[in-house]
């Protein structure tokens, strides 16, 4: 089925799913030695408790039950139970979409460059959701911008500071050597969409910042990574009714690369201290004299 297929396929073939986040290994099958660039970025939490508490109270208010349960108890509850969750069904319905949008650009790219790819699958997948609005849209952005691939869903790694990633696409777009990384986004009330979150710059530089790049999951083979100089860094919104592309400013990524520094020490001494149970040891009063 398509979207087995998809969940396969969004999932890089080194990465796997811990309690300390997605992590990656040197080779399939072998141990997760390093977080991912988006679990280090993770770690700059971003306080989503109003927007949780808008979605909960829009999902009861539009519920058609609404006006029934006023007048039962047990009905109100369940309403309320349901709507609390509503923050959450959006996230996972958005991620999942975004699985599907990914996957649908990795297999075109995979065509391109004359590929073993499941196009046709995953075009079928966002169409039986009724998305293939964001099919249309990233296929006129290819066309504008004249991507000429280098490669796809490129797994990187740096093992200075001790991290690895996916890039999406590695591509020439203008005579010029770019790593690209897709967002899908939903459109504000005029129909444009929605700019990307700048913490996209820190992934981007980190991306940069790889030290190698895998030839072969299975063996654990890999090279040098050779594109980390003069290159472009874009982040490409990719929504259902258009396409807007944005580039990192060279200028602001010693900055972000210092943040996503700084985050990476974070998260190792979190996992640190959740390894080691470090708590609060309760002690009694001294001994009398």
């Amino acid at each position: 089925m398509p979207g087995a297929m998809i969940l396969g396929m969004t999932s890089p073939k080194l990465a796997i799913q811990t309690e300390h986040g997605r992590m990656y290994s040197r080779k399939v099958g072998a141990e997760a030695t390093v977080p991912s660039i988006t679990t280090i970025i993770g770690m700059d939490h971003t306080d989503l408790t109003g927007w949780a508490g808008y979605m909960a109270a829009k999902a009861l208010s539009e519920d058609s039950r609404l006006p029934q349960s006023l007048e039962q108890g047990s009905m109100m509850r369940s309403l309320v139970r349901q709507a609390a969750s509503a923050a959450a069904d959006y996230r996972d319905a958005a991620a999942a979409r975004g699985d599907r949008v990914h996957f649908y650009a990795e297999n075109y790219a995979l065509a391109q460059l004359g590929q073993t790819h499941v196009l046709d699958e995953a075009k079928h997948a966002l169409e039986s959701h009724g998305e293939l609005g964001y099919a249309q849209h990233f296929e006129s952005w290819w066309r504008d911008y004249r991507v000429e691939p280098i490669q796809a869903e490129v797994t990187v790694w740096n093992q200075s500071v001790g991290y690895a990633g996916t890039i999406d696409l590695l591509a020439k777009i203008g005579g010029r050597t770019c790593i690209i990384d897709y967002k899908t986004k939903t459109a504000d009330r005029e129909g444009i969409v929605k700019r990307p979150d700048d913490k996209v710059i820190m992934q981007l530089a980190a991306a940069c910042k790889a030290e190698e790049q895998v030839v072969d999951a299975e063996s654990g083979d890999w090279k040098p990574w050779t594109y980390g100089n003069d290159v472009m860094l874009l982040a490409v919104a990719l929504g259902s009714t258009g396409s807007r592309t944005f580039m990192a400013p060279p200028a602001a990524m010693p900055d972000y690369w210092s943040k996503f520094y700084a985050l990476r020490r974070s998260w190792e001494s979190t996992r640190s201290i959740a390894q080691a149970r470090s708590t609060l040891a309760e002690i009694t009063p001294p001994p009398q004299a």
